[in-house]
């Protein structure tokens, strides 16, 4: 029996026909049970729930599902969804556990774990998948013997796991982007509004590499993602106290340093409004970038035309953490994509983040501060940011 017929094997004898299914997300997503989990979903009826997919699937034949539902995006879900495989559901993160108790609620958990002194924890993300563990879902799992242990809760309740076998396929890499001189300038800008000791919302791409390039002050970090640019914070002597997050996105590095951490948190803790919103251990600069900004201040994160870009996310949730607390919401963006202005007229998806929610935008050209304003002198403020060029 071949490698992928045993774990085919293995599910088939786990899953009932008919039953739902939350694939564990993150880089650090089953990879190895992609292509089997679809052979057995062929004949079985089964349906399918996918968080955020940073890295592509190949061998996660989405068609031959009953039904898929993603509740956040990324290239691993993305073709699927401008297709109309998958079904992309609009939720904010910290709503989706609340989905996956009622409506969406599985039968089952495939995901990935690693082996500790005292069990089995998850290894490079949790997101929600504690949650519905607590809540009596079972688990079939991969554990991986090159994943990194960053999960800061207990072990997994030994009932609550079936082990399907062993994997030496660790987390999917993120390469480490290159930022250009628009990144590093919007960067610059951006860092300025940073007080010392704040706590800070990071997640990966070329801003957030070209931002941690730029901090000049000690930070906390306490976010939904965490790129490899908190190991450069934390060997520059920046990085206060331990990071916040639920799940790691980034290269080998990163995985290496995160190793033995305790950084790892359910979705319930990380994207907690109230949490965030505190002023404890400090403020919160929730820095945010955005596809497209409109005149009153509106974001889009979720694609432009066909292109389904991403999704809502944990976007709303930690600005409105940062408008809401002692803290900040900031928007960070170019003020061009190939050439075509972000500032628009009218926003060409709904709305992700409400205007209400955005304190300052930021671009390579300056800082747009909104507060206090009202909606003629805000629609006045971001026109002159962008120095009159609009998407009409």
């Amino acid at each position: 029996m071949t490698g992928g017929e045993h774990w085919a094997a293995a599910l088939a004898v786990a899953l009932a026909p008919g039953a739902r299914i939350v694939l564990g997300d993150g880089c650090g997503t089953p990879r190895v049970l992609h292509g089997p989990l679809s052979q057995v979903a062929a004949g079985r009826e089964l349906s399918l729930v996918l968080g955020w997919h940073p890295t592509p699937a190949p061998d996660l034949d989405m068609a031959a599902f009953r039904d898929v539902r993603a509740v956040l995006g990324g290239p691993g879900t993305r073709e699927a969804v401008e297709a109309g495989i998958a079904h992309a559901v609009p939720a904010r993160l910290s709503a989706v556990p609340a989905l996956l108790r009622g409506p969406l609620r599985p039968d089952a958990i495939v995901a990935t774990v690693v082996r500790s002194p005292d069990g089995l924890r998850f290894g490079s993300e949790v997101s929600y998948l504690r949650g519905l563990v607590d809540a009596g879902v079972p688990v079939l799992a991969v554990v991986s013997t090159t994943t990194p242990a960053a999960d800061a809760g207990p072990p997994l309740p030994a009932d609550a796991v079936t082990v399907l076998g062993e994997t030496d396929e660790g987390p999917a890499e993120l390469p480490p982007p290159i930022p250009g001189a628009v990144d590093e300038a919007i960067a610059a800008h951006v860092t300025a509004l940073i007080p010392e000791g704040a706590r800070i919302q990071m997640g990966p791409g070329r801003l957030a590499f070209a931002m941690a390039k730029a901090i000049s002050v000690p930070v906390r970090v306490d976010s939904g993602q965490l790129p490899d640019p908190v190991v450069d914070l934390d060997e520059r002597g920046l990085l206060i106290g331990t990071p916040v997050t639920t799940y790691l996105a980034g290269s080998r590095r990163l995985y290496e340093w995160a190793d033995g951490r305790a950084l790892l948190h359910p979705v319930e803790h990380t994207h907690d409004l109230a949490r965030l919103s505190a002023a404890v251990p400090a403020p919160l600069i929730a820095l945010n970038t955005a596809l497209e900004i409109d005149i009153d201040g509106q974001i889009n994160v979720e694609g432009i035309g066909r292109s389904a870009g991403g999704m809502v996310g944990g976007h709303p949730d930690f600005a409105a953490a940062g408008v809401r607390g002692d803290g900040m919401s900031v928007i960070a963006l170019a003020s061009a994509h190939r050439g075509t202005p972000t500032l628009v007229t009218r926003l060409s998806r709904p709305v992700s983040t409400a205007s209400h929610d955005v304190d300052v935008v930021v671009t390579e050209r300056g800082t747009a501060d909104l507060r206090g304003l009202d909606r003629a002198e805000r629609r006045r403020t971001l026109t002159e940011l962008w120095d009159g060029e609009i998407v009409a």
